[in-house]
């Protein structure tokens, strides 16, 4: 409907154009028709009647002239009114990307003179922000610019490797709304008040090339603290913390029939492993347990 206006408009300035070409063509022959009774004037070989005849078909075409350029000139301002009024019937993205939801269908009607409706959701999957919680007991040992690394569900053996971004510095609150925008908004703020647990959001950045990575997947995330290479590593489980040292672990060496107590100092280490600065060899085996077998006379056997 809207087009059709704009069409009709077009059709009226081209034919108000070709209408001024045809006045101004009048306008030229009278002027010279007016410029030759006024010479023939000058000899006395003209009447004063047909002077003003002239005279006045010149200004006759002058007005239709000026007429018809204030009527392209309404026609122009019309034409620009029903574009405007057509732009509005179509709807542009901000961004290219990938159409992730669709909100709308088509034959529905949308309102938009309280609220703008959403249409549809977009979105640029080529980088990937992942959103993380850490709970207030580790936020101080997260830094912006430290290295991470995550796994996902469909795709636990892969890991992705990226550099933490942002730290917000405030945790969701669970008596403000979410934004409709924002699904994982609900879950964050569920498990807020549920679990009575202060988490903060850290935000990083990957690359998705491959198109591997989808919106709201889970992923488990690996902040490195701190990283050694080429270094011996014992798992912390066969060795009994010092108490008083830091850092400090007794373990027990198996030597042929023996066992043998060593003290150990610790480097880098996670929940499970450590890094082994002194006390131990690559190749030392550790007794983790003690187990006693009764023999066949009564006798125990360690």
């Amino acid at each position: 409907m809207q087009q059709a206006k704009v069409d009709v408009d077009q059709s009226t300035l081209a034919s108000l154009h070709a209408q001024l070409l045809g006045s101004r063509a009048q306008q030229l022959l009278a002027q010279q028709q007016y410029d030759r009774q006024c010479r023939m004037a000058s000899e006395g070989s003209t009447r004063d009647e047909d002077l003003q005849i002239a005279l006045g078909a010149l200004s006759s075409a002058k007005a239709t002239t000026e007429n018809l350029r204030a009527q392209i000139a309404g026609a122009q301002s019309n034409l620009k009114g029903d574009e405007a009024q057509l732009g509005y019937t179509r709807i542009y993205a901000p961004m290219s990307g990938t159409v992730v939801t669709l909100d709308a269908r088509e034959g529905q009607t949308l309102n938009a003179t309280y609220q703008t409706p959403n249409i549809l959701r977009i979105a640029d999957l080529s980088t990937m922000t992942v959103w993380t919680q850490v709970s207030e007991a580790d936020i101080l040992r997260v830094k912006p610019g430290m290295p991470v690394y995550f796994t996902t569900l469909g795709s636990s053996e892969r890991r992705w490797n990226a550099t933490l971004r942002q730290i917000l510095p405030a945790p969701p609150n669970p008596s403000t709304p979410p934004d409709s925008s924002s699904q994982q908004s609900t879950a964050q703020a569920s498990a807020q008040s549920t679990g009575k647990v202060v988490l903060y959001t850290v935000l990083f950045d990957v690359s998705n090339a491959d198109g591997q990575l989808m919106p709201q997947m889970s992923a488990q995330v690996f902040f490195v603290a701190a990283r050694a290479n080429n270094v011996v590593v014992a798992p912390l489980s066969a060795m009994a913390a010092v108490q008083g040292k830091p850092d400090v672990y007794l373990a027990r060496v198996q030597q042929g029939n023996h066992t043998v107590t060593r003290e150990v100092r610790i480097g880098v280490h996670d929940r499970l492993n450590a890094e082994i600065l002194s006390g131990l060899e690559a190749g030392d085996r550790l007794v983790t347990a003690v187990t006693r077998t009764r023999l066949s006379d009564g006798r125990f056997e360690w």
